[in-house]
């Protein structure tokens, strides 16, 4: 994996990110973090007393058209905040202040087009002292090539696993491709471990699926699917508050009657992990990254290291 001819995610660029030219994840060479902080937001395990460690790469090689994330993915130009560029030594200092200031994992957000960065800011934090466990948070929108490069490093994946269909791929991630490229992520991850445990020190993949609006059925399929293939070897982490972070009058809430069915389904096939609870305050958790905590007041603390920058 390298920056001169990038092919780390499936759009396969081959672009010369070293010359100042960007990708499809719209970013060069350069490291550009959003955020760095503590955050309360993820699944129980990955927060401990004071959250998860969470580092933002802006940029994404997944385009999905109702990203909450739109301000740092790229997908809106209009509303894209580069957040600061930092250096591979910064980027270690990161995790190592974020250990200092009692994060119980570090949690790395979007990172798939700064995989070689990564991986040299990792090797270094570690010879500093790093134990925290790293936590890979993906889109699933990843090459198993690149996959294997950051694998060693990584003790945990948060793997998205959006959909299985290729319609409902092009509608809410902009790429059918997403429906093929997912397939062969979780076979590679489903090798790495014979169950996920995620006592400490945690380890394996926890996959997280949303349920899109209208598409009910897709994902009772991915569940089967689901079911047949990973249940003994993931966690899984089923989220149903689809909020479009723009005002859009065509989406509604999950109903309760296919809230209910999704529960019984879950018991059912015998699925163990997480499942998100309806609310009606879903547009608190949209975040404002031009603000210092993007986040619902008391659920995020910005890393002072990160603000020093």
């Amino acid at each position: 994996m390298n920056y001169s001819d990038c092919t780390m995610c499936p759009n396969l660029c081959h672009v010369d990110r070293t010359s100042g030219k960007k990708g499809y994840c719209g970013q060069s060479s350069k490291i550009q973090v959003a955020w760095a902080g503590l955050h309360k937001g993820e699944e129980p395990p990955l927060v401990g007393e004071n959250g998860s460690g969470m580092i933002f790469f802006c940029g994404c090689p997944l385009h999905c058209q109702y990203c909450q994330n739109y301000q740092i993915s790229g997908i809106s130009p209009a509303d894209y905040y580069e957040g600061k560029t930092v250096s591979e030594k910064e980027l270690s200092q990161m995790m190592l202040s974020l250990q200092d200031f009692g994060a119980a994992s570090i949690n790395l957000v979007t990172g798939t087009h700064y995989i070689p960065s990564i991986i040299n800011a990792i090797k270094m934090a570690k010879e500093e002292g790093l134990k925290l466990p790293i936590v890979w948070n993906s889109s699933g929108f990843e090459n198993v090539s690149a996959l294997r490069e950051i694998d060693p490093f990584i003790d945990l994946y948060l793997m998205d696993v959006k959909t299985l269909s290729s319609s409902v791929a092009k509608k809410f991630c902009r790429t059918e491709k997403y429906a093929q490229a997912i397939v062969p992520v979780m076979k590679f991850l489903k090798t790495r471990h014979k169950k996920t445990s995620l006592e400490k020190p945690f380890s394996g993949t926890l996959v997280r699926h949303l349920v899109f609006p209208g598409c009910i059925s897709e994902t009772a399929e991915f569940l089967h699917w689901y079911a047949d293939n990973f249940k003994d070897n993931c966690l899984l982490s089923l989220m149903v508050q689809f909020v479009p972070p723009k005002e859009n009058p065509g989406f509604e809430k999950i109903s309760s009657s296919d809230y209910q069915m999704l529960l019984d389904l879950l018991d059912t096939l015998n699925i163990d992990g997480f499942v998100q609870e309806t609310s009606d305050n879903e547009i608190l958790w949209i975040p404002d990254f031009r603000r210092e905590n993007p986040f619902p007041e008391g659920f995020a603390k910005v890393l002072p290291f990160f603000q020093s920058l």
